[in-house]
Parts: structure tokens; C-alpha cells; sequence
């Protein structure tokens, strides 16, 4: 897999690895979420507040656009879709991004909502950005947050691995048997930002997620820029209202390994080590 060079050879990586393409993830869940989207409701909104109304006609039309799936409201059924074209183009964007806060050695603040399936990628991009000169921040480290899950409310704690912040459980209550929580929610990057400043330190001038990390900055004034499924169209709506920079449409739950291939080849594009 470490093989996988050019954007022709991606493209097909994407394919196959499902990443883009035919998606595992059905079209059902994602109607679902465009519903809880435009009810506004938080578990869909991951810390945006958006600009517009944003009825699910709307959502679907924008969710066809950014990601390339059927803008049809009658197919309610099937696989989710996502034109690896359209994967490929944001992808040349976000790399962009990156090279840009590298230049300028931006502090730059990574974290992630899915840290058993995209920790590697961020801390790969980490690594680069850091050999780079940038200050990777670790703002709040151990720091407490009681979140609302599918459990009840549970109290986790912020942690980094890597230079990529994750939220940390005890091994039940819905964390992963290393302690790694899955989460939607902005409350995190809300806590790192805040201990950045309460601190005195250097806040980021570029964040790097998903799920609320990217919101939830995005809609503090920060550049936030990342990944994020095609069932997800907070951060899609943030980058049309202007307020996220640049978004990856792929699958963001395959294996981990599967996201080998992004991470080379976006540090490649942006001229950064690995």
C-alpha cells in the first residue's frame, strides 16, 4: 500500500479501499442525519451554527454538489456514493492548505473524533508540519469534559497522541479498549482553545479534524480544515457559508491503514518530510 504514487493510482486506491466510490455506508443513514440537520438538531450541527435555513432539500443539493451523490429525493435507498474526482480535487486543497501553514510555520492544533481509524493520518500530518518549524499545540492536556453520549453523559478527559488530541474514557461508557473516544461533539476543540488562551500561549492558526473539531473551530473564526463522510454535512455547510476552509469528502470509518496512501500523498503535494 505504500506503493500508492500519483493521482491515478489514488484514484483507484480510493476505489478499492472504499474510501470513494461505492461507500459500505448506506443512503438511509445519511437522509437520516440531513433531517437532523436541518432540525438543527446538535448531534448534526457538531458546533455550527449555520448562516442559512438549510431545509433538507437544500442540504441534499449542496451534500450532491460537494460529494457527488444522487441530489434525487426519491432515492432513499442504496450504498452512499462519493465521485473520487471530487475527493481527489478537495484533497489538492486541504494539501494546499497545509503547505501554506507550513510556510509560514503557523502554530497549527490537530485532533480528531475518530481516533481509531484517522489518528495516523493526523499524526502523520503532524510529524510533517512540525519538521516543518510549525508549533504543534497540546492545549489542555487531562483536561475534563463531560459529554452527552448514546450512554448517558460520561465524563472523558483530553489527551494527545502524537501531537493529535483525542478524547480519553476509562474502556467503557463507549470509549475503545485503548481508552480512545468516538465523538461528534465540538466540546473538545472548544476545551483546547480555551486552555490555549487562558494559558497565554499561542492559539493555532490552522486546525486540522473532523466532526467538531472543524466546526466547532470553524465556527470560533479559525481556519479549520478536514475530512468528513458523505452522511456529515456540517462541515460541508460550514465550508459553503464561508466558515471551514477546505473539506476531504470520503469515507472516514474503513481501516486505518487505508488512509496511508492520503497522508503521503498529501505531505508529497506539500512538500513536507515523512
Amino acid at each position: 500500500m505504500g506503493g500508492v504514487s500519483g493521482t491515478g493510482a489514488l484514484r483507484a486506491h480510493l476505489i478499492e479501499a472504499r474510501l470513494a466510490g461505492t461507500l459500505a455506508t448506506p443512503r438511509e443513514k445519511s437522509l437520516a442525519r440531513y433531517r437532523l440537520f436541518a432540525a438543527r438538531d446538535p448531534r448534526a450541527l457538531l458546533g455550527l451554527d449555520p448562516v442559512g435555513e438549510w431545509p433538507v432539500a437544500e442540504v441534499l443539493r449542496l451534500m450532491a454538489g460537494r460529494c457527488g451523490g444522487p441530489a434525487d429525493p426519491a432515492r432513499t435507498r442504496g450504498p452512499n456514493v462519493i465521485d473520487p474526482d471530487r475527493t481527489l480535487a478537495a484533497l489538492d486543497r486541504f494539501a494546499d492548505r497545509i503547505a501554506a501553514a507550513a510556510a509560514r510555520r503557523a502554530p497549527v492544533l490537530l485532533g480528531t473524533g475518530h481516533p481509531d481509524r484517522l489518528l495516523e493520518f493526523y499524526a502523520a500530518l503532524a510529524g510533517g508540519l512540525a519538521a516543518a518549524g510549525c508549533a504543534v499545540l497540546t492545549p489542555g492536556r487531562g483536561f475534563p469534559a463531560r459529554m452527552t453520549t448514546s450512554f448517558g453523559v460520561r465524563t472523558y478527559v483530553l489527551d494527545y497522541v502524537r501531537g493529535v488530541a483525542l478524547m480519553r474514557g476509562t474502556g467503557v461508557g463507549g470509549a475503545s479498549a485503548k481508552g480512545r473516544v468516538h465523538t461528534h461533539s465540538p466540546l473538545p476543540v472548544r476545551l483546547a482553545l480555551a486552555a490555549a488562551a487562558e494559558g497565554g500561549g499561542p492559539l493555532p492558526e490552522l486546525v486540522v479534524g473532523d466532526h467538531g473539531w472543524i466546526c466547532g473551530a470553524g465556527q470560533l473564526g479559525f481556519e479549520a480544515i478536514g475530512l468528513a463522510d458523505a452522511d456529515d454535512p456540517g462541515p460541508f455547510v460550514g465550508e459553503a457559508e464561508g466558515r471551514v476552509c477546505a473539506v476531504v469528502p470520503l469515507d472516514d470509518a474503513v481501516a486505518e491503514e487505508h488512509y496511508g496512501p492520503l497522508w503521503r500523498y498529501v505531505l508529497n503535494r506539500a512538500e513536507l518530510p515523512w
